[in-house]
């Protein structure tokens, strides 16, 4: 069978090849996959993947052959990928822990586009209250930061969306965002809570702006830049301020299964700011290392 597979070299990030058939152990289900979502992070450091494996974590399908021990959907149940590992391929063996059962009214495309983006900012959210909070939403643009905006909007926050120009502002009010902004200089308020997928001199900026008591989630590096803090800058009286790391990689049927009925509901949506057919994959990481994709990509299996 066809997949993604990773490649070292100059031409990867990823390339395809043909693999070994899937060979499903009792507790794991055969997925015939219809779609997979692109995430920046997988992507940029390939290099962390061994050589010739098959990539990545997000997709969607239907399952084919249910697991032998009777755990997770049967046979014909249309599911979405979370996380889980070599879900670039035509046919993928799956533990049920990381499948997701996409409910009626929920395109299957729009499934895919969930995993890591939903999942990181459906996780970062939960651990603290927002409600009636000021909460910044840094890279709001992007995967992650969609989906951030609307749950933390759904959660009752007062949502600033920040994003890295202008044009990359589109649709985020309609997601939620109170405001939408492209500058920190024009941002005079403090914020409760900050999900950041930036990171670089802008998180050193955010600092700044965080309010005692106040706490940063980093999610992601997008900046691919260092961050200074100025000489005194993390000295303070009052209430504790808090950086927080996130590397969350426990399984995410639960997570999964929570935003899939957001989606049938009507209160989340995927917005896929490309959809191809993995044939051009190339082109679509292009887009994506570009920054010309305004929310996620998902590719077609054909």
């Amino acid at each position: 069978m066809r997949a993604l597979v990773v490649d070292h070299s100059e031409a990867g990030p990823v390339r395809f090849a043909d693999v070994d058939e899937p060979k499903p152990s009792a507790g794991e289900a055969l997925v015939e996959i219809r779609h997979i979502g692109l995430n920046l992070g997988e992507l940029k450091y390939a290099e962390q993947w061994p050589a010739g494996a098959v990539h990545s974590h997000d997709a969607a399908g239907v399952v084919v052959r249910a697991a032998a021990d009777g755990s997770g959907p049967p046979e014909g149940t249309r599911v979405a990928l979370g996380m889980a590992p070599y879900a670039w391929a035509e046919r993928v063996a799956v533990s049920p822990e990381w499948l997701g059962t996409v409910p009626e009214g929920v395109e299957s495309a729009d499934a895919a586009a969930l995993g890591v983006a939903g999942v990181t900012a459906l996780r970062v959210l939960r651990r603290s209250s927002v409600l009636a909070r000021h909460v910044l939403i840094t890279g709001a643009g992007g995967g992650v930061g969609h989906f951030a905006v609307q749950l933390a909007a759904l959660a009752g926050a007062r949502v600033t969306a920040l994003v890295g120009s202008p044009d990359r502002a589109a649709g985020l009010r309609e997601l939620g965002a109170g405001r939408v902004m492209s500058d920190l200089a024009d941002i005079e308020d403090q914020f409760d809570f900050v999900l950041d997928t930036v990171g670089g001199p802008r998180l050193a900026q955010v600092w700044g702006l965080l309010a005692e008591g106040g706490a940063i989630h980093l999610v992601g590096l997008a900046s691919g830049q260092d961050t200074t803090f100025p000489q005194g800058s993390l000295f303070g009286f009052g209430e504790p301020r808090t950086i927080n790391t996130y590397g969350d990689m426990s399984p995410t049927s639960k997570d999964m299964t929570d935003l899939l009925g957001l989606m049938a509901a009507g209160r989340l949506s995927a917005r896929i700011g490309l959809r191809g057919d993995w044939k051009a994959v190339d082109d679509a990481i292009g887009a994506l290392f570009a920054r010309k994709v305004h929310g996620k990509i998902v590719l077609d299996v054909t």
